[in-house]
């Protein structure tokens, strides 16, 4: 089967979540990825539970489809061999804290100079300069800066992170997109260049609504639940047995919910409900209005009720839920596979669906140092050598 990048070769010297999620994504396209793991214990996720036959299924969540390497980068050997590599690879990333590569020999000033075509992007928590870029960077301190905390949670409750490490994944994103634009450029000019991403500034990038109100009015995004900021209905609401998601967030679906979902037509009359803006300036009171509805019924009646009048509606699920789904199945989100020491194993599968190079799951993450005789061996390192490396503590495997 064809695939997008194929024949683009990728070094991954990133650990846990935002560089190996982005050359994940790269890896399930096509391209060569060689994760060069730090000697002797490589990835930190490796140490992060649950693990399966002692292989951590964190690690295996975000590194399939590629090569894994142990290299002391520490040691002269181990980085002349690192170097004698990279002639050869197209793109970088890393994550290390700013500063760390220039100590180590492997920033991009000097790699630049044995591969000037090369792609180097680093992902750091707050970027390669200014006054916090020294600072220890995780997902939950970015969301804090990015003022996502902030603005997450119920009006009268505590700033709460999202669910999930969403910048780590924003970051992982822009890093991947940044990545493409500069493989385009260098297709047409044969320039490689220099790609500086911060989780602060990637989740920052994705608050466009938040932004406008801000520059636009000065009005600062302030915590509302599940309710948007400047449409309504647009939430979650209580029926008689569970919370369900309405979105009737134009006039047309709000005079549908209104008439044929809940019969009250008297809510158009209603001054504090005219317009999508009014209704959004008295939400407490449209939720109030619109729960004493659906709790006659429960989420069942009210979500077939919706489906049938064409208002976009949704059940809040558990996770397990979601992922044993009819529609998450069918659309090939929970695939399976055979990993060599953890046995049978599911993972998630790929969100974008091309029609002629589509993603695909080929190997499963790799023991640590699975690849060090075959990615070496292309530098013409004989089993004598290989042998002498293990031993001097330069390689290390698993």
């Amino acid at each position: 089967m064809k695939q997008a990048l194929k024949g683009i070769r990728v070094v991954d010297l990133s650990q846990v979540l935002a560089g190996p999620y982005c050359t994940m994504v790269l890896a399930d396209m096509g391209a060569e990825v060689i994760k060069i793991e730090k000697y002797p214990n490589g990835d930190d996720t490796r140490t992060m539970g649950p693990f399966i036959s002692e292989e951590s299924h964190m690690y295996m969540m975000v590194n399939r489809n590629k090569k894994g390497v142990c290299i002391n980068l520490k040691t002269a050997e181990g980085l002349a061999l690192f170097k004698e590599l990279i002639q050869s690879v197209d793109v970088l990333v890393e994550n290390y804290r700013p500063g760390v590569t220039k100590k180590l020999g492997i920033d991009y000033d000097t790699l630049k100079n044995i591969n000037p075509g090369l792609i180097y992007c680093s992902i750091s928590g707050y970027g390669q300069t200014g006054p916090y870029s020294q600072k220890g960077g995780y997902d939950i301190m970015a969301q804090g800066l990015s003022g996502l905390m902030h603005m997450t949670g119920e009006a009268e409750g505590r700033p709460v992170k999202v669910g999930f490490a969403v910048n780590d994944i924003a970051a992982a994103q822009t890093a991947l997109q940044s990545i493409l634009m500069a493989y385009i450029y260098k297709l047409r000019s044969g320039e490689g260049q220099y790609i500086d991403v911060s989780l602060v500034e990637s989740g920052l990038a994705w608050t466009v609504w938040e932004a406008a109100a801000y520059f636009g009015q000065g009005v600062l995004p302030e915590r509302t639940g599940t309710a948007h900021r400047v449409s309504a209905p647009y939430q979650g609401f209580k029926t008689q047995d569970d919370y369900i998601l309405v979105g009737a967030g134009n006039q047309k679906l709000w005079e549908i919910f209104a008439t044929k979902v809940v019969n009250r037509p008297d809510w158009l009359n209603n001054p504090l409900f005219a317009t999508n803006y009014s209704r959004a300036q008295h939400v407490k009171v449209l939720e109030k209005e619109i729960e004493s509805e659906l709790v006659k019924h429960k989420a069942t009646y009210w979500l077939a009720l919706l489906d049938k009048h064409g208002v976009p509606s949704s059940p809040i699920y558990s996770y397990d839920q979601t992922l044993n789904d009819p529609h998450i199945l069918e659309r090939g989100m929970v695939l399976s596979y055979d990993h060599p020491t953890a046995g049978p194993m599911r993972t998630l599968g790929f969100p974008a669906k091309f029609s002629q190079t589509p993603g695909q799951l080929t190997s499963a993450a790799p023991t640590l140092g699975q690849h060090n005789e075959e990615i070496l061996r292309a530098l013409n390192i004989t089993d004598e050598d290989m042998q002498q490396l293990r031993a001097a503590k330069i390689i290390g495997s698993k």
